[in-house]
């Protein structure tokens, strides 16, 4: 399982956006210096269920389940590639059955094949509202901007 901290920026009757906070394992990251995560002007602001009543200000934990995260990544990564190899392939094929100029041929046809692969992904975008098990979720608050502080804390 995922899981991150965030502080609620805004908050709806039911959702909650959250502001993620830079993970640990940017610190040692090899790429910190090229991630626009990094830089201060790059913020990643999530909409999550605000089913524990999270107000402004809270600290909050947000999960996602690991296998959830692994799917996605395969539909998003390596089924575009995969299709653009498919198409290219194809583009080939028939451009040796037509007498046709083979590069250009696959050219198109993968290009052709991405479009479509990637405008299927963004049907199943949409369709994710429906399917929970795509979305992370709120699991605790960890620190809620409304209590008061103790005086032994000052």
């Amino acid at each position: 399982m995922e899981i991150e901290e965030g502080i609620i920026e805004k908050t709806s009757k039911r959702k909650a956006f959250v502001r993620i906070q830079q993970s640990s394992s940017c610190a040692t990251c090899s790429s910190r210096d090229s991630c626009d995560i990094t830089s201060e002007k790059k913020r990643i602001v999530i909409e999550v269920s605000n089913d524990l009543q999270a107000t402004i200000g809270d600290r909050v934990e947000i999960s996602m389940p690991g296998s959830s995260l692994l799917q996605l990544s395969l539909l998003v990564y390596l089924l575009p590639v995969v299709t653009l190899i498919a198409g290219a392939c194809l583009g080939a094929a028939i451009a040796n059955k037509f007498d046709m100029d083979a590069t250009l041929t696959s050219v198109v046809f993968g290009v052709l094949a991405m479009a479509i692969v990637f405008s299927v992904l963004k049907w199943l975008d949409s369709l994710a509202h429906f399917r929970e098990k795509y979305y992370p979720r709120m699991t605790r608050i960890i620190l809620s901007a409304s209590s008061p502080l103790d005086d032994d804390s000052i």
